[in-house]
Formats: structure tokens, C-alpha cells, sequence
């Protein structure tokens, strides 16, 4: 029998791993002179807000995240975390050299997670003030802790799914305003009863398995989920 077929379909094997790791490996950063790179300017600080248990806030946090880290010029992102970081997820070196850096500024733990440093800290004043010139940041929380969350941070999403009553969250949206900027509402996951928001000005993610996969360990969401995170970053490049 012919080998031809067989180093053929290798090939295509070969061909297909490698399309496959560029969605998760980048190339090495060349080494990086003394200092933090890019320029000292503030960055965003971005709370995201769940409204209800197993809304997905995390996932749309490291979304967001990694797709403000993709934007900065120091190529990495704050995410404060927690709860479990999920399946195992390959650190890139401008994460890597995030968590080094806040580690001893802001007295917590950090791991470099894809794009993300991923920080596990109760002590959210001193996270925000150790990143604010370094790297964006993305505070995770859950609604009790929304209002200490809004007050430090710029710009802050209320992520919800269909089946979370509109008027509730315009409550939480106005209460939280007293301490920061106007939230944005984000409907997660949409699908059957999205249609009770309609008219609301909440911006929608829609389901997508590969890209939640792809945020949770630290990396750009792509397709249509990608396009509305991007939507959200485009909203919360801007400090107040």
C-alpha cells in the first residue's frame, strides 16, 4: 500500500495543531528593557457586577479582560478572582510579569492565566491603586459587594441572563450609580425571553461554548461572542 495517503493525511494533522495553537500560544515577547512598558497612564478599572448565581459574570469578566489586555500597550490585564480559576491555562510573559509586579505591591496573590494576571485578594483598594499604572483591571464580583466595587471602579457592567427581571436590575443599576458612573446592563447568554429587554440598552452576548472556553483561560473570545466584548471594551477604554 501506498504511503502517499497516509503522509498526506499526516499533513493535514500537522496543518490542523498548528491552526489550533495559534488560538492559544503567541510567540515569545522580546525581553523587555527596565521598567513596566508601555506609558504611565491610568488605566481602567471595570466592575463586573452578577446579578444572580451562574449568570456567567466570570466568564464575561475574563472576556473583557483579555480583550483590554490585547488593547494595552503592556499586554496584560488585572482580574481579580476569587473563586476557581478553571482548566489549567498557559501564562503569556506580559501576564507573567504582571503577577511578579503586583504581587508584593498589593500584598495578594497573582498567577499569570493566558492574557491575565488573575489576583486573589479581598483588599480591592489595593489592587486598583497598585495596577492603576500598569494595567487595566476588571474587578469580579458578586451583587452584595456591587456598591464597594462601583465606588473604585470607572465603568461598571451588571451581567444578567433572560430570565433576570429587567426591573430588578434597573434598581441595583440605580443604586450602584450613587457611587460611580451609570452601569451598563449586559444580558448574557441570550436566547428565549431576551425579548423582555428589549428597548433596555443592554448590550447582549450571545451563547458560545468555544468562546466562554477561550475566556476563562485568559483569551480573546472570537466570532459574534468576540464582537460584543469588544463592543464592552470600546465603552470602558475611557476613564470617567
Amino acid at each position: 500500500m501506498s504511503a502517499r495517503p497516509a503522509l498526506k493525511g499526516r499533513g493535514f494533522l500537522t496543518s490542523a495543531l498548528a491552526a489550533t495553537a495559534d488560538w492559544f500560544i503567541e510567540p515569545a515577547e522580546p525581553a523587555a528593557a527596565e521598567g513596566w512598558p508601555g506609558p504611565l497612564e491610568a488605566r481602567p478599572v471595570v466592575a463586573v457586577v452578577g446579578l444572580s448565581p451562574r449568570c456567567g459574570a466570570t466568564t464575561v469578566a475574563r472576556a473583557l479582560g483579555a480583550e483590554l489586555a490585547a488593547r494595552d500597550p503592556g499586554g496584560a490585564c488585572a482580574v481579580t478572582s476569587a473563586g476557581p480559576a478553571g482548566p489549567c491555562a498557559l501564562g503569556l510573559p506580559a501576564a507573567a510579569r504582571l503577577a511578579r509586579t503586583l504581587s508584593p505591591l498589593a500584598g495578594a496573590g497573582a498567577r499569570a492565566w493566558g492574557r491575565l494576571c488573575l489576583v486573589e485578594t479581598h483588599d480591592r483598594v489595593a489592587v486598583a491603586e497598585a495596577t492603576r499604572y500598569l494595567a487595566p483591571l476588571v474587578l469580579d464580583v458578586a451583587d452584595r459587594a456591587g456598591a464597594s466595587a462601583a465606588a473604585l471602579a470607572d465603568h461598571v457592567l451588571l451581567v444578567g441572563l433572560p430570565t433576570t427581571e429587567p426591573a430588578l436590575t434597573a434598581v441595583i443599576a440605580e443604586s450602584l450609580s450613587r457611587a460611580g458612573g451609570d452601569p451598563v446592563a449586559v444580558l448574557n447568554r441570550t436566547g428565549a425571553g431576551a425579548e423582555r429587554w428589549e428597548g433596555r440598552g443592554a448590550v447582549e452576548l450571545p451563547e458560545s461554548r468555544m468562546g466562554a472556553q477561550l475566556a476563562l483561560a485568559g483569551r480573546e473570545a472570537r466570532g459574534r461572542l468576540g464582537r460584543a466584548v469588544a463592543e464592552l471594551a470600546d465603552r470602558c477604554e475611557g476613564c470617567r
